[in-house]
């Protein structure tokens, strides 16, 4: 029998398909050790995300939120809807930066001034008494008896009285006066020019000869927006608005049912 041969026989390991790449490992830095993260409990600090929906808001600010929600759905009357319809922003603009020309003096201001006039009187010089200076009037029963004896020119007010009856009456008093009226955004902007923290209502008597074309202007728009708009302020009624998931279900409602979803009529 032939011998078997003891030379050892190497075997090649198949070759890599083809197409195939060995993906190389980046050159690191030593310098820069790469420091992983973990967000787990008792590991690393998570970065701050926006919880506003997680947030247990306090009770006034919940109040506050379903009040405006319920203005929304709810239907308004038109005398109280009537203080939605608010001057433009640019006539708004307009009408403060009058209103700041005559704010009331402070009592120090107005004690310094009485003091002048007593001393001027004292000592007998003629015309001692000076004219009353001209400045807005505030509080709402002395902007009432302006407005009943026809003696104011232009009354600002509040859309956010809050109750809203302390001033609901006064749209159709001023109307039947005849005395222009403007609903303003912000009885503390109103306040602002009062020197307190709020103000119902502001009403200008009389202004400078500097300031005519001014007011004349402003009450000329007052006229074209609130006492010439007086039957559509009638009419109107306010609210009546769905939210965004009560409209969705309307509409899929009505794809089903093979209608127009974008025709339907969505209002309460």
């Amino acid at each position: 029998m032939p011998k078997a041969s003891t030379a050892k026989t190497t075997k090649k390991a198949a070759p890599a398909p083809y197409g195939t790449k060995t993906a190389k490992k980046p050159a690191q830095n030593p310098l820069f050790e790469k420091r992983s993260k973990t967000f787990g409990i008792g590991g690393d600090i998570a970065p701050p995300r926006d919880l506003t929906r997680f947030v247990k808001w306090p009770e006034y600010v919940r109040l506050q939120r379903q009040k405006v929600i319920l203005h929304q759905r709810l239907k308004v009357p038109p005398a109280i809807a009537q203080f939605s319809q608010t001057l433009d922003k640019n006539t708004a603009t307009q009408l403060f930066a009058l209103l700041n020309k005559y704010k009331p003096e402070s009592k120090q201001e107005k004690k310094a001034r009485l003091l002048a006039e007593a001393e001027a009187k004292s000592k007998g010089e003629a015309g001692a008494k000076d004219k009353k200076p001209v400045f807005a009037k505030y509080g709402l029963n002395h902007v009432v008896a302006l407005v009943e004896s026809k003696k104011a020119q232009l009354v600002a007010i509040a859309d956010d009285v809050d109750p809203i009856e302390l001033v609901v009456f006064l749209p159709a008093l001023c109307r039947k006066m005849g005395v222009p009226y403007v609903i303003v955004k912000g009885k503390a902007r109103l306040g602002l020019v009062t020197g307190k923290k709020t103000s119902a209502v502001v009403a200008v008597t009389d202004v400078r000869s500097e300031d005519a074309q001014q007011l004349a202007t402003l009450v000329s728009a007052a006229k074209a927006n609130y006492l010439d708009k007086t039957d559509e302020f009638r009419r109107h009624w306010g609210g009546g608005v769905r939210g965004n998931k009560s409209i969705a279900k309307l509409r899929k409602r009505a794809r089903a049912l093979g209608q127009d979803a974008k025709k339907i009529d969505v209002s309460l």
